[in-house]
């Protein structure tokens, strides 16, 4: 097998076209595991190939690299770098897309690899090409371009090289070239932030995150939507989102989606303020009762509800357990969102709130019921919020009407016997008898039973119950 492949490369090197001998090379090579190949490299030098890259035949060059790919991936990031540092290095530059991402590709390897990585730290211009093509017009360029250099995150020599020395000065001036270019190179940064504390602390000191979140509030709304973007993924580490706490950057977020609806551009990054605090929602996080807060004010609009089905974020508001605040916030926020005024009842908003509701569990009525009847006053009066939201709307109506024993329970003056509860429970039935809906969906018997109740006020106690509570004194 190593004597074909020599033989192959011999028969490259003298030959002016050689097209139909590279694609015999590049067929042969595919039919060789990798593991194979390996053994069957020792001592082979693929100048010829790298040599055959100076060329505007671009078939010619889609091979070499092809062929190239498949020899290297059989060869250690220390073999690589040894024996083609130049040629990689001068691959950064090359006027082909395939060959920069090929050199970058595989210097990434390099800077990866513990017993490697000092080759490419201790060359400068290595590094510098790999910045300046951050600022390829070629996307893909670019993206292979950030993946390799975050890499250097990964020590602490790494991130001295990008942030302590000249190089520094490069990053900032390639990044100056344009608006796209700026937010390739915040991604970058964002890249690097989350892998620790430490490379976070590098980026910080640097004035990268700093200008980035000054970007929050620029005046150019699709560079704040792309800007809440790349804060969005640096919260999803735990040092990154203490940090972005520290900064004051949540109450900001929050008073951004407070003050959307005063914004005639908003609809442009709101979905990107509501994907931030629906992290944060889904997150062991002191962060979460503010993210359930702010989320539940943004739904109790319409605007926000349309927001929220088109990202499809209401399941991040399904805290069934954990603490007892943070679930009393969730079914605050679950009632806002369910929350319907006569005015707004259109049929598609109908139908939305009601499929939310059912994403809720497979058995919501009882879910919800459930949590009303566990012994902490603040979930049951947050249960029955949710149901006071459903009562208004004829969906809700039939939901009641059909679960049996519903109806007693809502009637039943003996549950919940605190002030609150017993305010919430009027505040239940109000919203069910008020509907212009429920005296033909629920039936005359059931509706007049919830006008005497609305009648004989929150605080009503029968003859008989009172009876019963002197003697049990």
């Amino acid at each position: 097998m190593a004597a074909s492949i020599e033989s192959l490369l011999e028969e490259i090197s003298g030959v002016e076209d050689p097209i139909e001998e590279l694609q015999s090379l590049k067929t042969a090579l595919l039919s060789i595991p990798v593991s194979a190949l390996r053994d069957s490299l020792s001592g082979q030098r693929l100048d010829v190939i790298f040599s055959l890259l100076n060329t505007n035949e671009r078939k010619q060059v889609e091979l070499c690299v092809d062929i190239l790919e498949r020899f290297l991936i059989a060869l250690s990031p220390v073999q690589v770098v040894q024996n083609y540092r130049v040629e990689l290095q001068g691959g950064l530059t090359h006027p082909n897309e395939s060959v920069k991402i090929l050199a970058l590709t595989q210097i990434g390897r390099v800077v990866d690899h513990p017993d490697a990585v000092a080759e490419v730290l201790n060359n400068n211009d290595i590094l510098r090409s790999m910045i300046h093509c951050i600022g390829e017009e070629k996307m893909a360029v670019a993206k292979q371009a950030i993946q390799s250099l975050s890499k250097l995150s990964h020590s602490k020599p790494g991130l001295d090289k990008l942030f302590q020395t000249d190089l520094l000065k490069v990053m900032k001036d390639v990044m100056a070239t344009s608006d796209i270019v700026r937010y390739r190179f915040y991604e970058l940064v964002v890249e690097i932030s989350s892998v620790s504390p430490i490379s976070l602390g590098y980026c910080a000191n640097s004035s990268f995150i700093s200008q980035l979140l000054g970007e929050l509030t620029g005046d150019d709304v699709l560079i704040r939507a792309t800007a809440i973007e790349m804060v969005t993924t640096l919260a999803h580490s735990q040092h990154g989102r203490q940090y972005l706490a520290q900064q004051g950057i949540m109450d900001k977020i929050s008073n951004m989606i407070r003050g959307a609806d005063t914004d005639p551009f908003s609809s442009l990054y709101l979905p990107g303020l509501v994907k931030f605090f629906g992290n944060l929602a889904i997150m062991d996080s002191p962060q979460q009762v503010l993210a359930l807060d702010t989320l539940g004010l943004l739904g109790s609009t319409v605007e926000g509800k349309q927001v929220l089905q088109k990202i499809g974020e209401f399941g991040l508001f399904l805290a069934s357990s954990g603490a007892t605040e943070l679930r009393v916030r969730s079914l605050d926020a679950i009632s806002q969102l369910l929350t319907l005024q006569p005015e707004q009842q259109t049929e598609d908003l109908l139908a939305l709130t009601e499929s939310w509701f059912h994403l809720l569990s497979n058995q919501p009525m009882d879910m919800i019921r459930n949590i009303s009847t566990q012994p902490f006053p603040e979930l049951h009066c947050g249960a029955l919020r949710i149901f006071t939201a459903i009562a208004a709307q004829p969906w809700g109506q039939k939901l009641m009407i059909s679960t049996p024993g519903f109806m007693e329970f809502i009637l039943d003056r003996s549950t919940g016997q605190t002030k609150e509860a017993k305010d919430a429970k009027f505040e239940l039935v109000g919203s069910l008898a008020s509907s212009s809906t429920a005296a033909e969906i629920l039936g005359s018997q059931h509706y007049i039973r919830l006008k005497t109740y609305l009648r004989e006020g929150p605080y009503y106690v029968s003859a008989v119950a009172a009876v019963s509570t002197e003697g049990a004194d």
